[in-house]
């Protein structure tokens, strides 16, 4: 019997399914990394795809891609910043060739009204009714563009001890240029028994229109005529000239942009008017009497038939703001410079 016992216990082990035997592993499930799908690109408006704006709303520029010729001709005050705007238009690629010639407001808007020579007027001026008819006669419709802001400099002597720190006042100014006054001390009797010699800017210089309108005009009743038939007068559009007339005499005055005194401090002394020095503070402020602002203008078929000179002059409104104060101006207002801006846009049809 135990050998029936024993011989049955080993057939039923055998038939039975093993429990400690391992099963084999199932693969391993491997998940395919998820798709990330990316955001539809959203379209730029027309204009951002065109060139995001470098400043101001405008498209951007690029001085490598800009060929052809450009003429400018006006103001002498305005002048060195269209030079220095050329200059790094040229720096930064322009290959073709940028005339600029210094030969007052009034000379320019000549050329740009009338002659039609020209691309660009520099002005230190707003254009007048007369020049926009003139402008009309021959087909162009002068567009402004505001690029700063100048404070006049009354200069004098470096040897020139009698007048202090306060300065002038605008009554006392628009005496010692006026045909009334021979001697410093017609004006005040402390001061010098000497005639007054007189340097001015020439009568096409936007710089002499608005010293007539600041300062002659508001003492006297016709003060271009006051100021013109005055002794001792030398006027010139060379604002050179001005310099080394007054840094020549002791007894001499006169007055000119403030870049120019900048240029030439080491020669001159300036002069304070009511007591306030010409300052970017006193400018922006509206304490100093004698700002004004500088413009350049052109014309919507001339940027048309000639590209170069849109594109001149949107790069001279994106960076203006950043090489106005190296040559010796002041910012215009931002308010100002965006209606500039606009009026680019405008007259591109953008």
């Amino acid at each position: 019997m135990l050998i029936c016992f024993l011989m049955m216990a080993l057939w039923m082990g055998a038939c039975a399914s093993p429990q400690n035997e391992p099963t084999a592993a199932e693969p391993a499930v491997v998940e395919e990394p998820a798709v990330v799908e990316e955001p539809a690109a959203v379209e730029e408006p027309a204009a951002e795809a065109a060139g995001q704006a470098a400043a101001g709303g405008l498209p951007e520029v690029n001085p490598l891609a800009v060929s052809g010729d450009i003429i400018v001709a006006g103001s002498s005050t305005v002048y060195p910043l269209t030079e220095r705007m050329a200059e790094r238009f040229i720096e930064e690629g322009y290959a073709g060739n940028i005339t600029i010639d210094s030969i007052g407001t009034g000379a320019g808007f000549e050329r740009f009204c009338v002659a039609g020579e020209t691309d660009i007027s520099n002005a230190s001026r707003a254009i007048k009714e007369s020049e926009i008819e003139s402008c009309a006669a021959i087909g162009r419709t002068p567009i402004e563009f505001r690029v700063g802001t100048d404070a006049l400099a009354v200069v004098v002597n470096p040897e020139n001890d009698w007048i202090g720190a306060e300065g002038v006042t605008l009554e006392e100014l628009a005496a010692l240029f006026s045909a009334d006054v021979t001697n410093w001390s017609d004006v005040n009797p402390a001061w010098p028994a000497e005639p007054v010699k007189r340097f001015s800017p020439g009568t096409d210089s936007g710089t002499f229109d608005y010293f007539i309108e600041a300062v002659m005009d508001k003492a006297y009743e016709g003060g271009e005529e006051k100021l013109l038939s005055a002794a001792n007068l030398q006027l010139s559009e060379d604002d050179n000239v001005l310099v080394q007339g007054v840094e020549g005499d002791r007894y001499a005055i006169g007055y000119f942009g403030f870049a120019y005194y900048e240029e030439n401090a080491a020669l001159l002394r300036d002069l304070s008017i009511g007591g306030v020095e010409p300052s970017a503070e006193t400018v922006n402020s509206g304490d100093y009497a004698l700002a004004r602002p500088l413009f350049i203008y052109s014309d919507a078929g001339v940027m048309a038939s000639k590209p170069q000179v849109a594109e001149y002059i949107n790069f001279y409104l994106s960076y203006v703001n950043e090489e106005v104060r190296g040559v010796g101006y002041f910012s215009a207002a931002e308010e100002a410079l965006n209606t500039a801006r606009n009026n680019w846009l405008d007259a591109m049809g953008q």
